[in-house]
């Protein structure tokens, strides 16, 4: 019978980094984190992370990722919700985002991450996105998202998202109603909702 070791959840994120590992190494050592819950891995150029996601990161994750399913459900949007499933090239990369979205149909490389950052190192995450070759990028700090657009060999930042299913969501509605569900996700979700009415429309 394989037992899973599952980890405390902490409130603040804690991780491990660790230079010149092998591509091979990097394998063996996800290997030994098989069977681990709230663990995740990142390898990008002989650099690994161990990184073990806090309280606030999970929940912050997953109301971003509430609302844009809500999003589009309210607009009639197909979507797939990937999570932090891992995405890698192989021998050079490999990432688990927070939240990870193919719109339209299941792809082999989502259109969207997000990523929730309390400290520096989104410039590093972009590189990884950048080697994958991810559509679009949005980092979540300090209350605000920075988007970020591929443009074939760099990202550039924009103000609204280019993926054509989201073209009408507002991303100040969106930022506005993530900080409002710290104190309350129900009425985070109303407001919204309410929010989303007048785009509804012009959609149909």
């Amino acid at each position: 019978m394989t037992q899973t070791s599952t980890l405390p959840l902490f409130s603040r994120d804690r991780c491990i980094v660790h230079s010149d590992i092998t591509w091979q190494q990097f394998a063996l050592i996800r290997a030994g984190f098989a069977n681990s819950t709230n663990i995740r891995l990142a390898y990008y150029k002989g650099t690994i992370e161990i990184f073990m996601p806090g309280r606030d990161r999970e929940v912050f994750s997953r109301l971003i990722g509430f609302l844009i399913g809500l999003f589009c459900l309210e607009t009639g949007i197909e979507f797939e919700s990937t999570g932090s499933t891992t995405y890698e090239r192989n021998g050079e990369v490999s990432v688990q985002a927070d939240e990870s979205y193919c719109f339209g149909e299941s792809k082999p490389v989502p259109d969207l991450v997000i990523e929730i950052i309390f400290t520096s190192g989104s410039s590093n995450k972009l590189q990884r996105y950048l080697a994958l070759g991810v559509p679009e990028v949005w980092f979540w700090q300090d209350g605000v998202f920075d988007l970020y657009r591929w443009r074939g060999n760099h990202y550039d930042k924009i103000s609204r998202s280019e993926i054509p299913q989201l073209a009408t969501l507002s991303i100040d509605l969106l930022a506005r109603c993530v900080l409002m569900g710290q104190t309350s996700q129900l009425e985070a979700a109303r407001a919204f909702r309410q929010g989303l009415k007048p785009r509804s429309n012009e959609v149909e």
